[in-house]
């Protein structure tokens, strides 16, 4: 197991609130804690999720896809030629696009590790990916191997979470292998690693290097790694055709955004919250932050007479809002950090950034468009429009307040988390200085305030992906949650009264009952699964 250590993680408050040890156990079977209406097709979630892995790793934001475009041609060339496995005669079409565009999906997961590693987890990625010397490259690399192990069992459990065939779910879980055995997680050789690892790979290296070094430089760089990094029979295979397909793929060939995926996923789908879990995996104090910020929204417009459409309107844009600070290092949310204008301007992108993946969700344009207004503020000095006044819809008011909201009251790096009498007061205050619209304000306090003297109701469920029934003694779910938000075992330990053995011997037979080996796979896993309430961390 992997002990969740305090240098790769932020220092984090121990101002949160923290429930008595209860007897009870916490057991869910094939469920996941879930808002009624917040399902969407899987196909929208996996675009998202492309998207949002773009911007962690630095790329353009249609990297991955061009990637995926190519990786099928790779496929498609390989299978052709007898170049694919027996054991992958089953993979479909569109099984290489599927794993292309979910590659970076563990990015948020490992971004601790990364910027502890790299200073900057966005540009450090980037400038990785780019390198075209291959010994810098994989001595670089080398260094990362916790990271590739959390990134791969995050991506793993997205895919089984998702739904996805066990073949996709298996590439997924080992992203970073080698033909010669020297990759992560497992250092698995030659045929032992999924064809579709190589298709993937050889793919998202010559779209890369080709943008950054040109072709021939790119097809050098790829020579150089072959019968190391993939087999060099596919090396040649992509030397003898990668002029016709960069050709095809520079005159928009990726741009339908089809790449077989709608035979491979058409009748799947999956709760948006799963999403919103992947993005708060960035940064440990920010877990369930976006279901929190659903939540208040949601409760707001019901104090405020909104319909159940417009109530579930926000819901779902506040499980969206977060997506853009997949774009901002993890870096500039370090305590006692300058921000230059540079980092200001990041921050100020993240709304804009919001809107553009969360538009990847074909059913949700208009929660995209409310998501993005999350930073605006009434007086007009929010982000990104700087809108002002009228020109910020009441929704919108609304989601921008259950964020404040929310913001207070959860600890983070030099901002301990409020009680509630003071998180009030902030509110007054930024209504006061004419941040905030008073209605929607008092709207979310008053959710509040009815939420903590109404009964409590069990949350509405829906069926996620079959899981295995799981079963978490109280104690365990408390360990777990205090090692979700990033605390040490000996911090979490302080919190709870028990000694730091006594942590780590709870963490390790919920890692175990999870079937986890990271603290980021086993939060999302118990996140998904309901195991782990937004409203408790």
């Amino acid at each position: 197991m992997t002990e969740p250590s305090p240098s790769s993680s932020p220092p984090l408050p121990t101002s949160r609130s923290t429930a008595p040890a209860a007897t009870a156990t916490t057991t869910v079977a094939a469920s996941a804690a879930v808002a009624a209406g917040s399902r969407v097709p899987v196909l929208d979630a996996v675009r998202a999720l492309a998207f949002v892995g773009d911007l962690s790793m630095g790329q353009p934001v249609d990297h991955s896809t061009r990637t995926g475009w190519l990786a099928t041609r790779i496929a498609e060339a390989a299978r052709a030629e007898g170049l694919a496995p027996g054991r992958d005669a089953d993979q479909a079409p569109g099984h290489a696009a599927c794993v292309a565009l979910l590659r970076w999906s563990g990015c948020t997961a490992n971004a601790p590790e990364i910027a502890a590693a790299l200073g900057d987890d966005v540009g450090g990625r980037d400038a990785m990916l780019s390198n075209g010397s291959a010994e810098e490259a994989s001595a670089l690399a080398g260094t990362l191997g916790e990271a590739a192990l959390i990134h791969c069992e995050v991506a793993g459990e997205i895919a089984r979470l998702l739904g996805l065939p066990g073949n996709i779910e298996r590439a997924m879980r080992h992203l970073f292998e080698t033909w010669d055995g020297h990759g992560k997680p497992d250092g698995l050789n030659s045929d032992e690693v999924p064809a579709v690892v190589f298709h993937v790979s050889l793919a998202g290296d010559l779209e890369i290097f080709s943008r950054v070094h040109g072709l021939p430089a790119a097809l050098r760089y790829i020579g150089e790694r072959s019968d190391a990094k993939y087999p060099k029979a596919l090396v040649d295979l992509v030397s003898r055709n990668a002029q016709a397909w960069m050709t095809a793929l520079d005159a928009g060939a990726h741009e339908d955004g089809s790449h077989d995926l709608d035979a491979t996923l058409a009748t799947l789908d999956t709760p948006l919250e799963l999403v919103a879990d992947v993005i708060d995996l960035k940064l440990p104090w920010m877990t369930g932050l976006s279901r929190r910020v659903a939540d208040a929204a949601r409760e707001a417009g019901a104090v405020l007479g909104f319909d159940a459409a417009a109530q579930e309107r926000l819901h779902r844009a506040g499980l969206l809002h977060g997506i853009g600070r997949a774009s901002v290092p993890n870096a500039l949310w370090s305590e006692g950090r300058r921000l230059g204008e540079a980092d200001r301007e990041k921050l100020r992108l993240m709304p804009y950034w919001t809107g553009r993946a969360a538009r990847r969700l074909s059913a949700l344009h208009a929660e995209a468009e409310l998501a993005s207004y999350v930073d605006e503020r009434m007086d007009g000095s929010g982000s990104f429009r700087s809108a002002a006044g009228a020109a910020i819809p009441m929704p919108a008011r609304v989601l921008a307040a259950a964020s404040a909201w929310v913001t207070v009251r959860t600890g983070r790096p030099g901002a301990p988390a409020l009680d509630t009498d003071a998180a009030r007061a902030a509110m007054s205050a930024e209504v006061a200085a004419g941040h905030l619209d008073a209605e929607a304000a008092e709207a979310v306090c008053g959710a509040e305030r009815r939420r903590a003297t109404a009964p409590a109701s069990a949350p509405s469920s829906s069926s996620a992906a079959p899981v295995p029934i799981v079963t978490l003694s109280a104690r365990e779910t408390e360990v777990l949650g205090r090692i979700a938000i990033g605390e040490s075992n000996k911090e979490a330990a302080k919190v709870l009264g028990i000694s730091p053995a006594t942590v780590r011997t709870h963490l390790e037979s919920a890692f175990r009952k999870l079937e986890c080996s990271t603290r980021a796979a086993a939060t999302l896993k118990a996140m998904t699964m309901g195991l782990l309430s937004p409203a408790s961390l």
